[in-house]
């Protein structure tokens, strides 16, 4: 049947907790209330207080208060109430969670989850919308997952618990009401693991999260509009990053546009442009572009959909995308087999 990607997520916290006796789940609101968005619901009912509980306002407390439990036998699960309220806790993520493992010569790990509901989509203020990926990305020592399906949402979150080092658990606003059948308990692939979502052969279109559905929204308008096949790469996790799947990808199609919610400068996207030109730069036919949320605090609601990446945005990138200007294949083919 169909089910919620936040029931989902649910799901996997509850079999995760069924399943260890030593995963615990705390946060703001998480215990009595179930969390803002009810993705703990139910859980101190059927685990007790002592297992899923509410903590003080203190993000860096509550981060500070895991590190010690994951470094002592357990494997805390804590959620930030949205993503901009992460922020107190991100020295004790930059400074310890990450580098506890270095620090000890390996001989103490931290197998712990950081929740964070992030992005907009949800007509949410500042402090409630933000896309703070690339300040988790660029911190050596943690892993970095954004589910974008239902079946994703379970499985990566069951993987995420499972993980002997920390993981900081991005959840898209947006996708938690998206649904879609699931039977229960699922497996997807794993961290480091790119899925092709709707294979193409004129570009390649890389996103992540919520903007994965329109991605593949531009692909199906790109498809009826002009006959151009889109290729639609889901990242699932940012670190691990899945290199391979990204350059077999663009080397098929000679053109990528990639699609972030996250402002562009300096970004997760930003990144992603200097892989794919390292990789790839013999099978561009074009420059590979970005349709990014503008370099600007987030908006008020009113103006929310002018910021992030739409339909329009990312089908404005593609017709930039010199479609007169082909490589020849056969020098292409060269270039490649080049040591």
């Amino acid at each position: 049947m169909p089910i919620a990607l936040g029931r989902a997520l649910n799901a996997a916290l509850h079999d995760a907790m069924r399943a260890d006796d030593s995963v615990v789940v705390f946060g703001e609101d998480v215990g009595r209330l179930g969390g803002v968005f009810r993705v703990t619901d139910g859980l101190a009912r059927e685990f007790g207080d002592d297992r899923c509980f509410d903590t003080p306002l203190a993000e860096s407390g509550i981060v500070g208060f895991a590190l010690g439990m994951a470094m002592n036998g357990f494997r805390p699960v804590v959620e930030m109430q949205f993503d901009a309220f992460a922020y107190p806790a991100f020295e004790q993520l930059a400074s310890h969670v990450a580098k506890t493992r270095n620090r000890t010569r390996g001989s103490v790990g931290v197998p712990m989850v950081v929740r964070i509901p992030y992005g907009g989509g949800i007509g949410g203020v500042e402090h409630h919308s933000d896309s703070s990926e690339a300040y988790y990305a660029h911190t050596p020592g943690l892993k970095v997952v954004v589910p974008a399906t239902v079946a994703d949402a379970y499985s990566l979150l069951r993987e995420a618990i499972d993980d002997p080092d920390p993981v900081i658990f991005m959840e898209p606003k947006k996708l938690y009401w998206s649904k879609d059948e699931l039977a229960l308990p699922a497996r997807t692939e794993p961290f480091g693991t790119a899925v092709v979502r709707r294979s193409g052969t004129d570009a390649t279109l890389l996103a992540y999260g919520a903007c994965v559905p329109v991605a593949l929204e531009a692909a199906e308008a790109a498809a009826t509009d002009d006959g151009r096949q889109l290729e639609v790469i889901d990242l699932r996790t940012i670190v691990p990053l899945d290199d391979a799947t990204i350059a077999a990808s663009v080397r098929k199609t000679g053109r990528c546009v990639v699609v972030a919610e996250a402002a562009g400068f300096a970004s997760v996207a930003a990144e992603l442009v200097a892989r794919v030109q390292e990789r790839c730069f013999h099978s561009l036919a074009a420059p590979v572009l970005r349709v990014t949320g503008w370099d600007v605090p987030y908006p008020p609601p009113i103006v929310e959909a002018h910021h992030l990446p739409g339909v329009d945005r990312i089908l404005d990138a593609v017709d930039r995308l010199q479609w007169d200007d082909v490589p020849d294949a056969r020098f292409l083919e060269t270039l490649e087999a080049a040591p």
